[in-house]
């Protein structure tokens, strides 16, 4: 067996380079310009370095009502999520389909000096209806969905065509660490690892999570640590942060040459399910074979059952996702057992587990408390301490 298959069978490649890219850059002067927000400077980055195959631009209509109801493009193939460009209406009233537009970065955009991110040839411009599309992929209308609130406040209409991309976002964080699905693949072949489990995270590694990467490392080759470092919510642990902690906890508690760690540019969508789907057929493109599903998977508040993020996954064959994916249950610290379990090999009550939920581990390190050494490890704990504490971490 070898690495994955790109989802769609070919690794996409939209980035343009040479006398391509200097030919756009010059046709880029004189073009209509419209800013990406963050989370669309990190779409354009992913489709265009094949992360987001077999996607070659923002979605046209077809695809988008297909992805919205049925989780498929119109072709048929699984996609969860709608990867698209918003604009304001009277934005999109000044262009025209077949027109080839600029997609420069937001800074610097009002007065005319905002970098160059790629060009567009729009293909589509079309109205949406935003709490339908609500309501379908965050299975719920609730402005507190931090989801929600940005498609509603997003512009009214959708640009829809292929993209190619002239220059990465500026000041892009952890330049050491970003790797594109080519480079993964690379990385795999030169290590001989045939199979790869891919583990999202937004959040720092502690010891439950430690204990389902290394179980599911028990039957693979190599593990890709592949933390999420576009947009999150305010109240996420800064990822400059969380980059130190896996650093820390792997240079001393893991194999070095059974693990990599790179980072994932995506924004974080918050969409349960669906974007439990999402990551995985994006660690497929990067060359996972395998990938970890853990209990609320990309979820917010309550909007999500524990195991939602697993059960969709039924809902595709194996054919159509064309990776495995590894289910575990809430995994805990056990005082009887003295060790990490679940609840498949720990018979104690809950009386004797240590189970702290992310939002009571931020409040806690918000307060300059370290979680108890059964929970994280204490050399993760004292970095995101002492980091919060001093303020020394990315805006």
């Amino acid at each position: 067996m070898s690495l994955s298959i790109p989802h769609g069978n070919k690794l996409v490649d939209q980035i343009l380079r040479g006398e391509e890219r200097d030919a756009a850059l010059r046709r880029a002067r004189d073009l209509k310009k419209v800013p990406l927000s963050e989370v669309g400077a990190a779409d354009l980055e992913m489709i265009a370095n094949g992360a987001m195959s077999p996607l070659t631009g923002f979605m046209t209509q077809a695809d988008y009502t297909s992805v919205v109801h049925n989780m498929r493009l119109a072709n048929g193939l699984v996609w969860s999520l709608p990867i698209t460009l918003p604009v304001a209406s009277t934005v999109a009233d000044d262009l025209r389909v077949g027109e080839e537009i600029a997609l420069v970065e937001s800074n610097g955009a009002a007065n005319g000096k905002a970098m160059v991110l790629g060009v567009m040839k729009v293909a589509e411009k079309f109205a949406y209806d935003k709490t339908r599309e609500a309501k379908e992929v965050y299975r719920t209308t609730e402005a507190a969905h931090p989801g929600v609130a940005r498609v509603m406040s997003q512009g009214d209409v959708y640009l829809g065509g292929e993209i190619w991309l002239l220059n990465r976002p500026a000041n892009v964080m952890f330049a050491d660490f970003r790797r594109d699905p080519a480079e993964t693949r690379r990385i795999f072949q030169e290590r001989n690892w045939r199979l790869v489990v891919g583990f999202q995270t937004r959040n720092p590694v502690h010891r439950a999570h430690e204990y389902i990467q290394k179980c599911a490392m028990e039957i693979v080759d190599g593990l890709l640590l592949h933390p999420l470092v576009g947009e999150t919510k305010k109240d996420d642990i800064p990822a400059d942060l969380r980059m130190e902690s896996y650093q820390a906890l792997l240079r001393d508690y893991y194999p070095a040459q059974r693990v990599l760690l790179s980072v994932f540019p995506a924004a974080m969508r918050y969409a349960g399910p669906r974007e439990a789907i999402f990551h995985a057929m994006c660690r497929k493109n990067y060359g996972c074979t395998h990938f970890i599903v853990g209990r609320d998977h990309a979820g917010v508040g309550k909007y999500y059952g524990t195991y939602d993020a697993q059960k969709i996954f039924t809902e595709f064959t194996a054919e159509e996702l064309g990776l495995t994916p590894l289910f575990f249950e809430n995994s805990f610290y056990c005082k009887m057992c003295a060790a990490i379990v679940t609840s498949k090999t720990c018979p104690h009550d809950s009386a004797h587990h240590i189970i702290l939920s992310g939002t009571q581990v931020r409040e806690m390190l918000g307060r300059g408390e370290a979680p108890p050494p059964e929970f994280s490890r204490p050399a993760v704990a004292k970095i995101l301490v002492e980091g919060l504490r001093n303020g020394a971490h990315a805006a």
